[in-house]
């Protein structure tokens, strides 16, 4: 049973996490590997709408998707664009993934070898990801703009579609905690972040804590 409070705190760190960037023509859109096939529809939606020409779809398998998706994150996004009527030949690969950080450096490899020059990515990823993932671009690809997009959709509903609100919440957390945490490992530059944003993560961080880094490896705020 999740608290009222929990929710609240949850929700907080939702709208934070949140970039609300208007999307505009893009070089490449770079959809995360993840458990959320969503994240493949909104990268096919932005692809038809014309904000970027060329998709890379990048990530192997976690163990949040192993079972989901057994032929590899990438290989299920492509599937389902192609699905969803994007040309094979619009879709580059990256299968080699397993975090945000190979994500990024494999993305930039694959395009390299494409001989594709990006000035400008379309970063698509889960809602809670958007501020994460945009710091961490903005340090390990520090020479393009970037773009946040996720899927245009409310905490409780996000929730309800992946089917397991603990999960939700856990993941929340952590990439919270990583937003806090990843600039003093040079992984991200620094964000402006609430008290209340902060006290929300430490209320949550008692009893959500699957994905939350060794506390030796992401000491507490201020520490």
């Amino acid at each position: 049973m999740i608290s009222a409070q929990a929710w609240a705190d949850a929700q907080l760190l939702w709208d934070y996490h949140l970039m609300h960037h208007d999307p505009r023509p893009c070089s490449v859109a770079v959809g995360l590997g993840s458990h959320d096939l969503g994240v493949a529809d909104v990268t096919a939606d932005l692809y038809h709408q014309g904000m970027a020409p060329l998709i890379v779809f990048t990530g192997s398998n976690s163990p949040t998707t192993r079972a989901r998706m057994p032929r590899g994150e990438a290989v299920h996004y492509r599937e389902r664009a192609v699905q969803l009527g994007v040309p094979e030949s619009a879709v580059l690969l990256e299968p080699r993934a397993t975090s945000t950080v190979e994500n990024i450096e494999f993305s930039q490899a694959v395009l390299a070898e494409a001989g594709v020059t990006a000035s400008s990515v379309l970063l698509v990823s889960k809602p809670y990801e958007e501020r994460r993932s945009y710091a961490m671009m903005r340090k390990l690809w520090a020479d393009v703009d970037v773009v946040c997009a996720s899927k245009p959709v409310g905490l409780e509903e996000y929730t309800d579609s992946i089917g397991d609100a603990r999960m939700v919440i856990d993941m929340i957390v952590g990439a919270f905690q990583r937003v806090l945490v990843f600039p003093s490992l040079g992984l991200a530059i620094e964000q402006d972040v609430p008290d209340a944003a902060v006290a929300a993560y430490e209320r949550l961080g008692v009893d959500f804590t699957s994905r939350l880094m060794p506390k030796d490896v992401a000491p507490r705020p201020g520490a």
